[in-house]
């Protein structure tokens, strides 16, 4: 079942809406699918993140969601990557690595310095998927991926 991988676009929002609800509430917040909706068209409209979706048989199983910063010291561009989130009934095929693949990727072609990430400190699964795709821990459940 291949994994096909694109940026949202802001007429997408209603395809990530669900999971990011799902995602926030992974993470013991209440679900709440209009603000979840209203929160990706935000960010969305004022280009204040990027978005990708996974699409397995053309239903979205899966997004992640990348804000920038940017290293003072190193005078350029960097990424965080705040979200991550594949359906459960997708899990185990591929599509966190495709969507850290892409994201590795959004960072080479906006030459940048690096990647970044925190992750819960129960969250082994997603722990080990990030060390497995290249990812370092550089602190407390703190992730990097150098692009340089």
């Amino acid at each position: 079942m291949p994994v096909e991988i694109r940026k949202a676009l802001t007429a997408d929002v209603k395809l990530v809406t669900p999971l990011f609800d799902a995602y926030r509430v992974f993470y013991q917040q209440p679900s709440n699918v209009q603000a979840a909706a209203d929160f990706l068209q935000q960010r969305l409209d004022n280009a204040e993140s990027v978005i990708f979706i996974a699409m397995v048989d053309g239903v979205a199983a899966g997004f992640c969601q990348l804000f920038p910063i940017f290293s003072s010291v190193g005078l350029k561009r960097t990424w965080l990557l705040n979200d991550l989130y594949v359906n459960e009934t997708a899990r185990g095929k591929g599509v966190a690595s495709a969507l850290l693949q892409q994201a590795k990727e959004w960072g080479l072609e906006t030459n940048s310095r690096w990647l970044l990430l925190q992750t819960g400190a129960d969250n082994i699964t997603a722990q080990s998927v990030y060390e497995k795709n290249g990812w370092k821990r550089v602190g407390d459940y703190f992730y990097e991926l150098p692009l340089e």
